[in-house]
């Protein structure tokens, strides 16, 4: 049998229990859309408060919670738009609402997260302090975050961003923008008058000349 054979067998085989991995998880979300894949091994929490659009796809590897509150709410805490691609190893945690729109890309290794660690009591171990610092996060429609990108409680990225591999990103980015770095920064931004990307110079740029 040639490589190509088994490699082809291999990949029918996965497409098979992607499927039924997907069928037996769906009764656990509050919506899952038409033509949505899950591909195990997946580790989630308060699937309940998760909503997913059609035609989400969502790789190995990938952790997705919800925590729950006080609050006797069962509404939608992540909603995940139609045609999301999620890479491989993601992590998504939301104890407020995480909102990431239709045709949005993630790389691998995505981090997006609505709240941080509490850690300010010294005598407490900080795995024992709960979260704190919890704020909405938005991701706008046909934007794609790179590899090992991590997204920050209150941030909000607009429309058809890039947000480069390894940023950072604690502040919001506007529409149709280019960030990068830690903390992310925008670089580039799109002109619709002259229908063509430009350089967006730093303040400390501007001094400097």
């Amino acid at each position: 049998m040639s490589i190509g054979t088994i490699e082809g067998l291999l990949l029918r085989c996965s497409r098979i229990q992607t499927r039924l991995f997907t069928i037996l998880l769906s009764t656990q979300f509050k919506e899952v859309g038409s033509g949505s894949r899950i591909s195990p091994p997946f580790r989630c929490y308060g699937l309940n408060q998760v909503v997913l659009g059609k035609d989400v796809h969502i790789e190995r590897d990938c952790w997705i919670q919800t925590i729950p509150d006080d609050k006797q709410d069962n509404g939608a805490k992540l909603i995940i738009g139609h045609s999301v691609g999620i890479g491989m190893g993601a992590s998504l945690s939301a104890a407020c609402k995480v909102v990431i729109g239709e045709h949005v890309l993630f790389a691998r290794n995505v981090y997006i997260s609505d709240h941080s660690h509490a850690f300010e009591d010294i005598e407490v171990p900080i795995m024992h302090q709960g979260i704190n610092g919890v704020a909405p996060v938005s991701i706008g429609r046909n934007t794609w975050l790179g590899q090992n990108v991590v997204v920050l409680p209150g941030v909000t990225i607009g429309e058809h961003c890039v947000i480069g591999a390894n940023s950072v990103v604690n502040s919001s980015i506007p529409d149709f923008s280019v960030a990068v770095g830690a903390p992310a920064h925008v670089i580039k931004r799109y002109n619709r008058k002259a229908g063509d990307w430009e350089r967006v110079k730093r303040e400390s740029e501007s001094i400097q000349r």
